[in-house]
C-alpha cells in the first residue's frame, strides 16, 4: 500500500459528458501526475491508469497553516496541515477592520483567492471542510504582514 497526500483539485471540462465521459469530470476521480512521480509509486508507463484508492483521514502535527501570496488586489492563500478528510469545500476572510466575513473563491488545489484589498491588515480564516466542521482561525495573521509568509493557526479539524 502507498500513501499518496493529494492536494491537485484538477478543474472539470463541463464541455464534456458529465455521465462519466469527461475524463475530469464528477463522479469520475482524476489524479494527475508527473511520469517521475508515478515510478516512485511503481508504475512504470504513462497514460491512463486504473487506480484503486481510498480515501484515508491526514494525519497532522499543529494547526492549519495559511500561506499568502499574490500582490494588493488579489491574495491567493494556500491552506496546508489539514487533518481529517483535508478536503475544504469554502474559505472566508475577513480583515481587521470589518465585521464581515468574506466568501473566497477557490483557485486550484488548496489554493483561495479574493480580490479584496487586505494588505499589512490583521487577517482572520474560517475553513470548512468536506464535512460540514468548521474552524474559525480569529487573528491569524498580524497587522503588517508580508507575501509568502506562512502563518499557523492553533486549532486543527479531528
Amino acid at each position: 500500500m502507498v500513501a499518496v497526500t493529494a492536494t491537485n483539485f484538477y478543474l472539470p471540462n463541463y464541455e464534456l459528458p458529465r455521465n462519466n465521459g469527461g475524463w475530469c469530470n464528477p463522479p469520475r476521480p482524476h489524479f494527475d501526475m508527473a511520469q517521475p512521480a508515478w515510478e516512485k509509486i511503481g508504475v512504470n508507463r504513462g497514460g491512463i491508469i486504473l487506480v484503486i484508492y481510498k480515501r484515508v483521514p491526514c494525519v497532522k502535527q499543529g494547526g492549519v497553516r495559511f500561506t499568502i501570496y499574490g500582490h494588493d488586489y488579489f491574495n491567493l492563500v494556500l491552506v496546508t496541515n489539514v487533518a481529517g478528510a483535508g478536503s475544504i469545500r469554502s474559505m472566508d476572510v475577513r480583515s481587521s477592520d470589518s465585521t464581515e466575513w468574506m466568501p473566497m473563491a477557490r483557485n486550484w488545489g488548496a489554493n483561495w483567492h479574493t480580490l479584496a484589498y487586505l494588505s499589512g491588515k490583521m487577517l482572520s480564516f474560517r475553513v470548512t471542510n468536506t464535512d460540514g466542521k468548521t474552524l474559525e482561525s480569529t487573528n491569524v495573521v498580524p497587522r503588517g504582514w508580508a507575501f509568502s509568509l506562512t502563518f499557523a493557526s492553533n486549532l486543527q479539524f479531528s
